[in-house]
């Protein structure tokens, strides 16, 4: 099979409809085989449980070509993981992780024309998901749902590499205490759309959320985990109850420790602390590091060493492991990469 006739290097970090999609459905009490569909479209009750109530939960992922032309992906097993965690949580029926691991590369397979190749920047962002299908008007979990993995080609996050951005310190709260901060909800994201916008239109690139009990320690941003790096070069990470286990994190943690030989500290992190660090970045599946070049607390300016020209020194080794190990220039922890064909 020939690959898709498109300009893989300039793609957009942007949806566009791939030939296939797995889709399985529960109903009295389990979920059937499922099948993949060219059907993109799905048809719902108005009352469902996912308009209703937002009882959705999502995940995301990347496939890749290697350097020596597999097309991988990175860990699903911890994406199936959590997704079971995030659906317990909203009272959805659990997708098992085995069967979400055998959907994934599935449904990779049926669309792998759609894989850029090696070399472009760009990757294959595949999106499983489950929502409340059936009619909800009381208060209370539907009885039926869908879980639905579909995948979109997709650019680099950085047009032109990775410049340092510009975030603020938020007034809003992200996440409370003992609430659903530490799964991946819709309606997390939802919370967060309001305040993303209106850093947008102030002039950020993201917010910084503080905890919301008492506003001192470093929480995330709304997609993705904070990282900062010490002056004399300690990788510090975050550590809270209402915080997304985020993959990349826990991979760039056992990277530091394990293949750059640095120390690391998985701690809470008191936002007074924020100025003595001297890199900072956020960490995701889309940009895997962005770099933090500043950040702004009511119109006081914290600005890192590492500056906003480029990525610090050591973020710079952490991103440049990391992404060397997902396209197979640098070998694997075992487990960590899932060849699909």
């Amino acid at each position: 099979m020939a690959k898709k006739n498109i300009d893989w290097s300039n793609l957009s970090f942007a949806y566009q409809k791939t030939d296939k999609r797995f889709v399985s459905n529960y109903k009295d009490g389990k979920w059937d085989e499922g099948v993949l569909t060219e059907d993109s479209t799905i048809t719902i009750s108005e009352c469902a449980g996912v308009l209703q109530y937002a009882q959705t939960v999502f995940e995301g992922l990347k496939a890749y070509t290697t350097a020596d032309g597999h097309i991988v992906a990175f860990r699903p097993d911890l994406n199936g993981q959590r997704l079971e965690n995030s659906a317990r949580r909203l009272e959805i029926p659990v997708y098992p992780k085995d069967k979400f691991v055998d959907a994934v590369v599935k449904t990779i397979k049926a669309n792998a024309d759609y894989v850029p190749p090696y070399g472009t920047g760009a990757t294959l962002y595949v999106r499983p998901f489950i929502f409340g299908s059936s009619a909800v008007i009381g208060v209370k979990p539907a009885d039926e749902y869908q879980f639905r993995v579909f995948t979109t080609p997709v650019g680099p996050y950085f047009k032109g590499g990775a410049k340092p951005i510009t975030i603020r310190v938020c007034d809003y709260d992200r996440a409370a205490p003992h609430g659903t901060g530490h799964i991946k909800a819709g309606l997390n994201y939802a919370m967060s759309l309001y305040q993303i916008v209106d850093a947008h239109n102030q002039g950020y690139d993201e917010n910084m959320y503080l905890d919301a009990a008492t506003r001192t320690y470093v929480e995330e941003t709304g997609g993705a985990n904070f990282l900062f790096v010490t002056k004399d070069g300690t990788v510090v990470t975050p550590k809270s109850g209402s915080i997304l286990p985020s993959i990349t994190r826990r991979s760039l943690v056992y990277v530091a420790e394990h293949y750059l030989g640095l120390k690391v500290e998985q701690r809470p992190v008191p936002f007074e602390e924020v100025k003595d660090f001297a890199e900072c970045g956020l960490c995701g599946t889309a940009a895997v590091i962005s770099p933090v070049g500043k950040i702004v607390d009511h119109g006081k300016e914290i600005c890192f060493p590492s500056g906003m020209d480029e990525m610090g020194p050591v973020t710079k080794k952490l991103y440049d492991t990391l992404t060397g190990i997902q396209m197979g220039n640098i070998e694997a922890p075992e487990g960590w990469i899932k060849v699909i064909k």
